[in-house]
């Protein structure tokens, strides 16, 4: 029976199964796509089957990572989100995608504050999965942007903020990014941080619940440095649930709004 492997016709015996295949070509800790198809488990072989065997360990170093958004984005974007310091007051629906999406963006260094554990219910909206159920968010977190950019610098705190702990968790950072849940935390956090760091953006969120038009999601100032995104009406009920492509939405909207903070642009303005 001919079979072919990655490019190369090969004879086998009519009885082959993949997992012979793999022991006599020594590659029983690769992937196989058969006919396209990736397959997880033993099965037969058949004449002219199309067989593409890959393993999973090859993977960029930061090194590579930065040259690839240095290509992509321009070396001084790069090079001043990669020393910028974003901080990000909650890790959950907002907070976990806001961090990937900074991560991604070349972002260099991430203060992670949360008190919270990652629970099954939290897996609709939040960047986490289900082997990390129980974990600290923020430890789960920085686990997953690492394995987005191994060269990022995250420093995670499991703490609730107050007004007595926000300047010391965050004394780092050039910007802080509000995503929390409850209005009081809110409210407490965005009065201490306006009042202790006047000069540094604040990015905050207000109403993103519901499943209401995607364009009801809209980036406006405040006053001063401090900017929201949402709807600013919607909020999480009983009968209004938080999804995970409307926060998705606002949560980009944040971080969006971060990065032309970190760049020097208006996030209002057409000025680029």
């Amino acid at each position: 029976m001919q079979l072919h492997v990655n490019g190369q016709s090969v004879e086998f015996s009519a009885t082959t199964d993949l997992d012979t295949l793999k022991q006599t070509l020594r590659s029983n800790d690769m992937l196989a796509l058969v006919n396209g198809e990736l397959c997880a488990d033993n099965r037969l072989l058949q004449q002219d089957d199309l067989i593409e065997l890959f393993s999973t360990a090859t993977s960029a170093g930061a090194e590579q990572l930065d040259a690839a958004l240095v290509e992509r984005q321009g070396s001084t974007i790069q090079q001043r989100l990669k020393w910028a310091c974003v901080g990000i007051a909650g890790c959950g629906g907002l907070g976990s995608a806001i961090a990937v999406a900074l991560a991604r963006s070349g972002v260099g260094r991430l203060i992670l504050v949360d008190f919270d554990r990652v629970e099954t219910s939290n897996l609709n909206r939040q960047h986490y999965f289900a082997d990390q159920i129980g974990l600290p968010k923020v430890v789960a977190l920085q686990q997953n942007l690492r394995r987005i950019h191994p060269g990022i610098h995250v420093r995670s705190h499991m703490a609730r903020v107050d007004t007595d702990n926000i300047g010391p968790l965050f004394a780092q950072a050039d910007l802080l990014i509000e995503a929390f849940d409850e209005a009081k935390a809110k409210a407490l956090l965005t009065e201490s941080w306006l009042h202790q760091h006047p000069a540094r953006p604040l990015v905050g969120a207000s109403g993103v619940a519901g499943s209401g038009p995607a364009n009801s999601i809209v980036t406006r100032r405040a006053f001063g440095r401090f900017y929201l995104c949402g709807d600013g009406h919607s909020e999480a009920t009983a009968t209004t649930s938080l999804m995970a492509t409307r926060v998705g939405i606002a949560a980009h909207h944040q971080a969006h709004a971060a990065l032309r903070l970190l760049l020097g642009l208006d996030p209002l303005e057409e000025n680029d």
